[in-house]
């Protein structure tokens, strides 16, 4: 209890006055007007929304449960009570227990959270101060890394051993992850069938056999070059994360003292292995979280569904490609953040299309068809008074509508029907509105100008999004290699109209891999482009200098090498290094 300190300090040590007034804010509007919202301890008013004189005696109140045992109350007082009805008294209590219930859960969990830091804060500090001389254990959050890090300290340590294995669980059993001497396959499997290592991993407690022959649970199981034998669970808590094996040739090679170094050792490794599995698991959670991102923005035009996986893969698989290329990228090696970072921005470069209007984004014609339909009455009326045959122009009006590219005779066509205009019934009818002839006398494709300004939008949209998101800092140029995908070399791209050496090569790889994936996979206003067709679309691109030349040549001669690299990504695990995602032993 707080009971020695006055009623504020004692308020502020159970929740935070702004986060407090949060509440009371949120709850005065559900009040009748005039209402004084207020918490107090015992009969003392500490903090109200709005300071107002009452008397406590009037107030209805409710009280808030409290770590600190403070007999903290919810209350309010409301001006002419006796003139409520009873419905309106009721609702204002439910509002009032509501409101305390919320503060409550508040309470709890910030103060189960504040347990929680202290209590791995303390963990830290411990480990820190115990654990000084193993640090690498805890330089990195990739498994191999940690397990690889504990074999070089075993091996390299003045431990007696001259073999040395870890054995992490799998689906049916233990398997060896990592080892170091001539620790063979099949004595690993002997090993696993001695009694000894069930009984290593149902105590969590490490044991030194210094005469292995003659212990009943390895007689007759393990090679005669093995004499002694360390073996050490790899505990984090409730669970074992591993078991470490050293083995020497001599008897007796291993004391206490090694017991006790191997116990650190693997007390540090399997908080370490436990933090690897738990920030692979972000990361698998976050590849999904994306990958939604992503399918938010494909269900918004089902020709697009899959399109953002789809470059996520192909941009990784391409990458690869260029790390191992021998020759003109012989200089250039993507690590493992570098192509997670690619796969990232692959999944979320089209996200900034969630800000775009939706009748540009999944704009199928030139013109909706109701409007081709008001156009076809006007050539109709147009026809009907002046003795004109209509019906050939309103199907040209209409195959002008669907084409990505008219011809120069059908642009003028329009040009000509746009300039007709005639009278019924006094008012003045005009064939096309202004409106009605930019659209279709756009000369490529269906977005006029300022639809195409709009879409153009995107990349900058995307960086606007994504920049709200604390990512980790292996993807720091995410948002940039988004930004760029829709730049080109010749400085003809968007948004910033970057030239070659301004635009990183990741961008130039998810532009070629957009590109191809677009034209290949059928939309609204086209049908699907053969293979064929689109890598010549692209060697047209490059020799235009639009596209990065020599990334086009290595996509063009690799296609069929990175289509296959693409399909075998798995998301379920870390993009680059494929490490198998063991489940562990729970010892409860």
């Amino acid at each position: 209890m707080n009971a020695g300190l006055n009623p504020e300090t004692r308020l502020k040590k159970i929740i935070k006055p702004k986060k407090l007034k949060s509440f009371l804010q949120k709850a005065l509007p559900l009040l009748p007007d005039g209402s004084v919202l207020c918490v107090y301890i015992d009969s003392t008013p500490i903090f109200c929304a709005e300071p107002v004189q009452h008397s406590f005696e009037e107030t209805i109140l409710s009280p808030v449960k409290n770590s600190a045992g403070d007999n903290l109350y919810l209350g309010v007082f409301v001006r002419n009570r006796d003139n409520l009805s009873a419905p309106e008294q009721q609702h204002i209590k439910s509002v009032l227990e509501f409101t305390a219930f919320a503060i409550t859960n508040y309470i709890e969990s910030e103060t189960a959270r504040r347990q929680i830091g202290e209590e791995t804060l303390s963990k830290y500090r411990e480990l820190a101060l115990l654990h000084r001389s193993i640090v690498e254990l805890n330089n990195s959050l990739r498994l191999k890394d940690v397990i690889t890090a504990l074999t070089n300290e075993c091996k390299t340590s003045a431990l007696p051993a001259e073999m040395g294995a870890v054995y992490l669980p799998e689906e049916e059993g233990f398997t060896i992850f990592d080892s170091f001497g001539d620790f063979s396959a099949e004595e690993s499997q002997r090993l696993m069938e001695c009694s000894l290592f069930k009984d290593i991993i149902s105590s969590l407690r490490g044991e030194i056999i210094n005469n292995v022959r003659e212990d009943k649970r390895c007689r007759n199981k393990l090679s005669d070059n093995i004499r002694s034998m360390l073996i050490m669970p790899i505990p984090s808590p409730n669970v074992c994360e591993g078991v470490l094996v050293l083995t020497s040739c001599a008897p007796n090679a291993f004391n206490a003292a090694h017991l006790k170094h191997v116990g650190t050792l693997s007390s540090v490794a399997g908080i370490s292995i436990s933090n690897a599995y738990n920030f692979e698991s972000i990361r698998v959670l976050m590849d999904a979280l994306l990958k939604a991102l992503a399918e938010a923005i494909d269900a918004r035009d089902p020709f697009t569904a899959g399109h953002s996986e789809r470059v996520a893969y192909l941009a990784v698989s391409f990458a690869r490609q260029i790390s191992h290329n021998k020759g003109k990228f012989a200089q250039i090696t993507f690590s493992d953040e570098q192509l997670r970072e690619i796969f990232y921005s692959g999944i979320l470069h089209d996200i900034g299309k969630i800000g775009i209007k939706e009748e540009v984004l999944t704009k199928k014609t030139r013109l909706p068809k109701s409007m081709v339909d008001i156009i076809g009455m006007r050539l109709k009326l147009f026809g009907l008074h002046h003795s004109h045959e209509w019906e050939d122009d309103y199907k040209r009006i209409k195959q002008i509508n669907t084409s990505l590219s008219p011809a120069q005779e059908d642009l003028e066509f329009v040009e000509s029907i746009s300039t007709v205009k005639f009278k019924i019934n006094g008012s003045t009818i005009h064939m096309l509105q202004p409106g009605e002839l930019e659209c279709l006398t756009v000369r490529r494709g269906n977005l006029t100008a300022e639809e195409r300004m709009e879409i153009e939008r995107h990349p900058s949209e995307s960086k606007r999004i994504l920049e709200h998101i604390p990512f980790q800092n292996d993807l720091s140029q995410l948002l940039t290699i988004i930004g760029q995908h829709h730049e080109r070399m010749d400085g003809s791209g968007y948004p910033e109209g970057l030239h070659a050496d301004e635009i990183l090569i990741q961008s130039r790889i998810l532009a070629i891999v957009d590109i191809y994936d677009a034209i290949t996979q059928e939309r609204h206003y086209k049908p699907a482009t053969p293979k064929e067709r689109a890598l010549k679309i692209l060697s047209i691109e490059a020799a235009e200098g639009k596209l990065d030349q020599e990334l086009v040549s290595l996509f063009i001669d690799q296609i069929s090498e990175i289509e296959v690299g693409a399909e075998s990504i798995d998301l379920d695990r870390p993009v680059s290094t494929r490490f198998c995602k063991i489940p562990r032993c729970n010892m409860n």
